[in-house]
């Protein structure tokens, strides 16, 4: 009997160092994990962005939530399925290509992936972009930072 405690507590020990760890999230996993981000998921799946957002960045991305995408008039959505260098150039206006904590925003602007500006604003500990309110802030991943917003950001027609 002491031998079989002997050999178990050597087991054990044993596979304790083997614990594996999976590998750091991605800013695309947490758009996948978090539900209310799932429409968000699916159109950075159907722009053929989601290669680009599992590198190693950093990025912040203002991800817009399911309800955000149902204010979206059915025409722009159907617009921008129809249209994929158009999806991914309002989905890239999203993206800040750095890593953005709440805290360290700071009013002005920033340049986005898509190429354009953003208004970035903080007031009273609530951050938002281009008037959209930072919901949910700070999800961090191993290459970025992910924001949720309550509203869809659209960028100009060039």
């Amino acid at each position: 009997m002491k031998r079989r405690s002997w050999l178990l507590g050597v087991l054990a020990i044993s596979l304790a160092g083997c614990a594996t760890v999976g590998p750091p999230q991605s800013v695309t996993d947490i758009l996948a994990r978090e539900p209310e981000l799932s429409t968000l998921d699916k159109l950075v799946k159907d722009a053929g962005l989601t290669s680009t957002l599992n590198g190693p960045g950093p990025f912040t991305i203002f991800a817009p939530t399911n309800a955000a995408f149902s204010k979206v008039p059915a025409k722009t959505m159907d617009e921008l399925a129809k249209d994929p260098k158009r999806l991914q150039d309002v989905l890239t206006y999203h993206v800040l290509p750095a890593k953005a904590m709440a805290k360290d925003v700071k009013p002005g602007s920033a340049k986005t992936m898509q190429g354009g500006n953003v208004s970035l604003g903080s007031t009273a500990g609530y951050v938002n972009v281009e008037g959209a309110l930072v919901t949910k802030a700070d999800l961090t991943a191993a290459n970025g930072v992910v924001h949720v917003i309550d509203s869809v950001l659209l960028p100009p027609s060039r």
